[in-house]
């Protein structure tokens, strides 16, 4: 649900002294380091300190409690991949900034409690991570804690930006944060990445690096949308703006999102924002949040077997009795009784 709140960009509240223990070493080391050796790519965490660092890539996501993990690397010019597996259920927490652009895959990971912050946006309390991706550019922060409810398993991707395929004619592009957002190309490319450095093989040298070319391409495709700021088409949202707003609602459906992220995403004031999207989709912002919110929740009463509930805790509701208000109130009828009229 939209919120009038101003957006905080405090991160998690973390105990320093607890992210990187002296007992932790070289595995929590800010300067954990890739090799690029044909026949010793693939590797253990604790020991990159021991090796040369390749094309300046060094640092590598902290992660605290380092027993309750198993990481597996693999680096290559300009890239840098990694594979981060939960042993137990325990507490986890990570923290990244460096010069250095990351994709985080959540390949899987429901979480019964925790938050995820990226420099730049607010905070997310997203529950089912499973399928999401977090984007974190250059130098901005990147913070997470997690108490999980099934073993995550994370990849981490690592980008040189000076080795970022750019289109010539499209000129430079800004890298902006995004988190918790799908796209199926970057999923399925890091997918076929993950597998290939799982299966070890090192005779599949020249496929991780055109996966790795691939992927580092579909990362300027989603950043090339990035504008400069544009007055409002006379009447409304300027397309650019539209494209943006959206995509964010779609992506953060069932979060609470303040009207003042919407407004600073397009670099408009809250109260001119407002009445540019009223404009422009006929409605104000937080009840076109409320009505994606119900055609997802369609959608999954259509082809799920889930229960009322759970559905509408996947769509953001807190308690069943106000997700059946509001569905009722946008399609006549109660989530049960849509249900069966599709039988």
């Amino acid at each position: 649900m939209l919120t009038n709140s101003l957006p905080t960009n405090v991160a998690p509240h973390f105990d320093r002294r607890d992210l990187r223990p002296p007992q932790m070493g070289a595995l929590l080391s800010t300067k954990g380091r890739f090799d690029t050796r044909q026949d010793e790519r693939i590797y253990h965490p604790h020991r990159w300190s021991d090796w040369p660092a390749a094309d300046g890539i060094e640092t590598a996501v902290e992660i605290s409690c380092p027993d309750i993990v198993k990481r597996r690397a693999v680096a290559w010019q300009g890239m840098a991949a990694e594979i981060v597996q939960a042993t137990r259920r325990e507490k986890i927490e990570c923290r990244f900034r460096a010069p250095f652009h990351l994709l985080v895959v959540y390949e899987q990971g429901v979480r019964l409690d925790g938050e995820t912050f990226v420099e730049g946006l607010p905070r997310s309390t997203l529950r089912d991570c499973k399928r999401k991706l977090t984007f974190v550019p250059a130098g901005q922060e990147y913070v997470e804690w997690q108490e999980p409810r099934i073993l995550s398993r994370t990849a981490y991707f690592y980008f040189d930006p000076a080795r970022i395929p750019l289109d010539a004619e499209a000129g430079s592009v800004e890298f902006t944060p995004r988190l918790f957002f799908e796209n199926a190309a970057l999923w399925e490319t890091a997918l076929k990445l993950t597998a290939l450095i799982e299966s070890g093989g090192s005779d599949n040298q020249l496929y991780l690096e055109a996966l790795g070319v691939v992927l580092a391409h579909e990362l300027v495709r989603l950043n090339q949308g990035a504008r400069r700021v544009e007055a409002p088409v006379r009447g409304g949202l300027a397309a650019w703006q539209q494209r943006i707003v959206t995509a964010y609602i779609e992506e953060h459906l069932a979060e609470q999102i303040p009207l003042a992220t919407l407004a600073q995403l397009v670099r408009l004031s809250p109260y001119y924002f407002c009445r540019a999207f009223k404009q422009s989709f006929g409605m104000p912002p937080h009840r076109y949040h409320t009505s994606r919110r119900i055609e997802h929740a369609k959608a999954l009463l259509a082809k799920s077997t889930s229960s009322v509930t759970d559905i509408g805790m996947t769509v953001g509701f807190s308690e069943t009795s106000s997700f059946s208000a509001a569905f009722r109130k946008a399609t006549g009828l109660t989530p049960t009784a849509y249900h069966r009229s599709l039988g």
